[in-house]
Formats: C-alpha cells, structure tokens, sequence
C-alpha cells in the first residue's frame, strides 16, 4: 500500500504526484487502448491536474484524435511542446493530424521538428509521415527515401513497409 508523502508543510511532495499523475496516465492508456475514450480523457486530465507533463498532453490529444476532434488534438500537443520542447512526439501527432485534415504544407514543419528531436522514442513516425505527403505530391522517389529511412530506423514498421513496397510496385 502506498503513502501519500507530506513535507513540513503537509504538502504531497513531487515524488508522490509524480507516482499519482503517472497512475492515471497509465488508466487512462489502458482505457483508451479497450475503446473507453471519454473515460480515458478524464484520467488524461487528471494526471495533468495532478503534474503537467508533456506525455500526458500529447496522450490525451491522440485521445481526441480517435474522437476526430483534430482542432482539439493540435491544442494538447502545442501544450506538451510548450512544456518539452524536446520531445519529438507532439511535432510528428501535430503533422499526423494535419494530413489527416488535408493540411499537407502545414504538416511539414512539424514532421521535420519531430525528426530533428533530442527525445524521441519512435522516430521513424516523421519519416513515413513525411513520405505520406511526397508521395501525395508525386514526388514517388522522394517519398520512397523517407519510407526507407523510417525503415531503417524501425526494420518492423509495417506501414512504411507496406507503403515502400506498394510504391515500388505502382514505379515498375
């Protein structure tokens, strides 16, 4: 059974929030993941409540995402990245969102933030969504270096693999 940690002051101490924002970060994960959305937003914002960070904001904009609310989305990862700029996730969520509204020359700068960040545990994500937006344009061979840098990257992402392969294919 965990304590709740209180200082002189009878304040909680930062370990503590820490442990009780990173609790609901991981419900509200785990909510998301079997399809419970609404629920997942409220435990989203309540870690945030408990401690800001920007995994936590860039979380529960993906959270809107599945809503389509995109708007929404955009505005919770320019908060994570007020927070960390250095954390690559919000810049490529930022790009993803804006493809999917049709806002391909808005995404860019975003998508290559995203590959030009210090902390980032998925990096091949710009790179496929980078080649995404070549290959809209009809710029085959540029897009087909992006999938096969996010390739090289991550030998196992299956979308890039898929799109790598596909183009490929429609340039023989």
């Amino acid at each position: 059974m965990k304590s709740t940690m209180k200082n002189a002051t009878g304040e909680t101490t930062g370990d503590s929030l820490k442990e009780q924002a990173q609790e609901h970060l991981q419900k509200a994960y785990r909510l998301q993941m079997s399809g419970h959305l609404n629920e997942a937003i409220e435990s989203y914002k309540q870690s945030i409540e408990i401690l800001p960070t920007a995994e936590a904001h860039t979380f529960l904009g993906w959270a809107y995402s599945f809503l389509g609310d995109y708007e929404q989305a955009i505005a919770e990862c320019k908060r994570a990245i007020d927070l960390d700029p250095d954390f690559g996730n919000p810049f490529n969520d930022i790009g993803a969102y804006l493809i999917q509204m049709g806002q391909l020359e808005e995404a860019v700068p975003y998508l290559e933030l995203a590959m030009k960040a210090k902390r980032y545990a998925t990096p091949h994500f710009p790179h496929y969504n980078f080649g995404r937006i070549l290959e809209r344009r009809g710029l085959w061979f540029e897009a087909l270096g992006e999938y096969k840098s996010s390739l090289s990257i991550e030998p196992n992402y299956a979308l890039a693999r898929d799109a790598y392969y596909r183009l490929q294919a429609l340039l023989n």
